[in-house]
């Protein structure tokens, strides 16, 4: 296919803005369920194998830092990419998306040897040093040094997943990640328990299927079927447009950089206040704080592509009503999840576990980690926003806010306080309720209301035209 600037394909500013959002969202959110299955299907099996008790539960945990920390370098260049080549589709430079694409595979491939070399060298030191102890590190570096193997699989098929769905196919994104899921859903049990393998095996599973999913995405972007595809002649990179890209990952860089970092901070607390039990504890929490942030975090991500589209087009109140949307619906749907969190907490731990200690601990742990959780919403709607239209420093400043000068501050200073270890779980939705409004009014002053004085500023002078054009 020859790429023109004529080519409109899949054009976002057409139709209602939110059945657009709705129909990159629900295709989005599947895959990210799916991609959510990769983790927390081990986690099940992890949390039911006979005569482990907490303690397997308890190493995962401590290997979270590590996976997120990959996470963090794949949004880096994953997010940063994606919301460019949305601008520069919408503006009819497709050359220029093509090659966002190009630059942004070499990264994430390049990124994720070294990463894979790091980890892997240094694994014992730093599973340790975030709250190891000899019994738990067994079961951590068993999984960790087999998962590791599939990072490259992990940040390709993860990063170059969003240019699919930018290019206005989220049913095909959402295919790439399904059939690696039903794969290791597959293969979790053959391996874990069929085989005898136990966390070790739930890692190769988990590395096999991520390897399907990145050839499948790799298949679709040099495939006819993608608009713009994956060339040759964009793989060198460019670093100029690097530092562009990198410039606009900064802000999920920093989300998942301090999502590690938060990690650390409460793994090495929970172990002095409450041991090995609470830290598997905090790994159960957060598997239902993925599972109940996916459908909201899968909105505004899909939002992304529409808004961007819409930004780069200069149809900036259909971008307006974007936001509008995106944040309404995100602040019911957590609302709803924080009511289901209260009725039935011992429910959503036991899916997890059966071990009778940690049930007991982690409801009340689960209860106050998610007090508040509606304030997720205003986050998540404020970041993608900036995100969407580019605003790159504002991204990350919010980003910073939440998670490195609220969060990690009150986990250390909580339970000092006479907390304990409820601490811990307070200095969530403290940082929810404080981080999310600050993000979302800032957007609504600094963006929201300057995108609605240039769409009455563009609806006036179209009004102003016309009527000149009628008279005599």
């Amino acid at each position: 296919m020859t790429i023109t600037k004529n080519n409109r394909t899949n054009d976002f500013s057409n139709g209602k803005v939110w059945q657009n959002i709705i129909s990159q969202s629900i295709p989005l959110i599947l895959a990210q369920l799916v991609q959510l299955l990769y983790n927390v299907v081990d986690r099940i099996y992890i949390g039911h194998l006979p005569g482990a008790d907490s303690m397997a539960l308890t190493g995962i945990g401590l290997v979270f830092p590590l996976t997120t920390l990959i996470a963090a370098f794949t949004f880096l260049f994953g997010t940063g990419g994606t919301p460019l080549f949305s601008i520069a589709r919408g503006a009819g430079e497709d050359k220029q998306a093509e090659k966002i694409l190009g630059n942004t595979f070499s990264l994430l491939l390049g990124c994720s040897l070294v990463m894979f070399f790091f980890c892997y060298i240094f694994r014992r030191p730093v599973l340790y040093l975030f709250g190891a102890g000899d019994a738990s590190y067994v079961y951590a570096d068993a999984y960790l040094r087999i998962y590791l193997f599939g990072t490259t699989f992990t940040m390709l098929s993860t990063g170059l997943n969003g240019f699919i769905n930018a290019q206005g196919f989220p049913r095909m994104g959402m295919l790439t990640t399904l059939i690696g899921a039903v794969l290791n859903l597959v293969l979790d049990p053959v391996f874990i328990f069929l085989l005898d393998m136990g966390v070790s095996g739930a890692a190769l599973a988990t590395i096999l299927s991520q390897m399907v999913s990145c050839v499948w995405v790799l298949l679709f972007l040099t495939g006819r079927k993608a608009l713009l595809r994956i060339r040759k002649e964009n793989l060198a990179v460019d670093w100029k447009l690097t530092r562009k890209i990198m410039a606009l990952g900064m802000s999920g860089f920093i989300m998942q950089g301090t999502n590690c970092l938060v990690q650390v901070v409460c793994n090495a607390t929970l172990k002095i206040y409450g041991g090995d039990l609470y830290v598997g504890i905090m790994t159960v929490i957060n598997s239902v704080r993925e599972i109940l942030s996916l459908p909201v975090n899968g909105l505004t991500s899909g939002s992304q592509p529409v808004l961007g589209y819409n930004y780069g087009a200069k149809q900036y109140e259909r971008v307006c009503q974007g936001i509008r949307f995106t944040a309404v619906l995100g602040i019911l749907y957590t609302l709803l999840a924080w009511f289901a969190v209260i009725q039935c907490p011992h429910f959503l731990l036991s899916v997890f576990t059966e071990d009778t200690a940690m049930l007991e601990a982690g409801t009340e742990a689960l209860q106050l980690y998610f007090f508040g959780f509606f304030f997720m919403a205003f986050q998540f709607s404020g970041q993608s926003a900036f995100t969407a239209l580019g605003c790159s420093k504002r991204a990350v400043f919010f980003s910073l806010l939440r998670k490195a000068v609220i969060v990690a501050p009150l986990t250390l200073i909580l339970p000092r306080m006479g907390l304990g270890v409820n601490g811990v779980f307070w200095a969530e939705p403290i940082s929810n309720c404080i981080g999310g409004l600050a993000c979302f009014i800032t957007m609504y002053i600094t963006l929201y209301r300057k995108l609605k004085a240039s769409a009455r500023e563009i609806s006036t002078a179209a009004a102003v035209s016309g009527h000149t054009e009628s008279l005599p």
